[in-house]
């Protein structure tokens, strides 16, 4: 299992082996994370990964200290540097956090985004509906949050964008919209184009109220997650 999880890792890095800088290293592995290619308790090798890039392990070692700040590497002693795993409890909690602070931006969304960012919105729904048409679950979770974060971002609120951004990307590692069945996929996408049609009448009371009952629905997704499926860590 440990060496198919490597091998994981390795396959999925771009690398460049001559001249790659620490920030270069930190960016990748952080691609690689958030695009969900290493599922959570994936191992990261320190050995390995500075072979790929052509480093010492130094540079390797601080990029892997950074991303644990970030909330995306965990490190055990005498097991070293793994994606993160959180419990189902700690998912929940997150989930949670992510809902406060996006329902705290959404009401100053609403009015001060402008025509471009409305544009925009309407384009990350239409790819929304065509992930959900073909059956795509990983490029639905990625244009979810595409989504939802292009609802905040009008905000201008830079420190909130920035903690919903950091709960966002802790959350990531376990994919949540690839381990639903395709027909609680549509009821959530549902929830979407209801959000986007109040979004863009500026109703912000609807939006609002939508947003909670999606974010009810979400939760509820996260309880069910199977306990042995290696996407949560066992409760201490």
């Amino acid at each position: 299992m440990t060496d198919r999880r490597h091998s994981a890792l390795l396959f999925r890095l771009a690398v460049r082996p001559v001249g790659c800088s620490q920030q270069d290293i930190l960016d990748e592995l952080r691609r690689v994370i958030l695009d969900g290619a290493l599922p959570p308790g994936t191992a990261v090798p320190v050995g390995e990964v500075a072979d790929a890039f052509g480093v010492s392990h130094i540079p390797v070692r601080e990029a892997l200290k950074t991303l644990t700040g970030e909330g995306l590497i965990q490190h055990r002693r005498n097991f070293g540097y793994s994606v993160a795993q959180l419990t189902a409890s700690e998912l929940a909690e997150m989930y949670i956090v992510r809902q406060t602070l996006e329902s705290a931006a959404l009401a100053a969304a609403v009015d001060r985004a402008d025509d471009a960012e409305r544009h925009a919105l309407r384009d990350i729904n239409t790819q929304l509906e065509t992930a959900l048409a073909e059956g795509d679950p990983q490029n639905y979770h990625r244009q979810s949050r595409h989504f939802h974060l292009g609802l905040a971002r009008p905000s201008r609120m830079l420190r909130l964008l920035h903690m919903l951004e950091y709960a966002w990307n802790i959350t990531e590692p376990v994919q949540l919209m690839v381990h639903v069945e395709q027909s609680q996929r549509a009821l959530l996408h549902q929830d979407h184009r209801v959000m986007l049609e109040a979004f863009l009448d500026r109703d912000t009371e609807r939006l609002l109220s939508v947003s909670a009952l999606h974010h009810q629905r979400l939760n509820a997704v996260v309880s069910t997650l199977p306990a042995h499926s290696g996407l949560v860590a066992d409760e201490a």
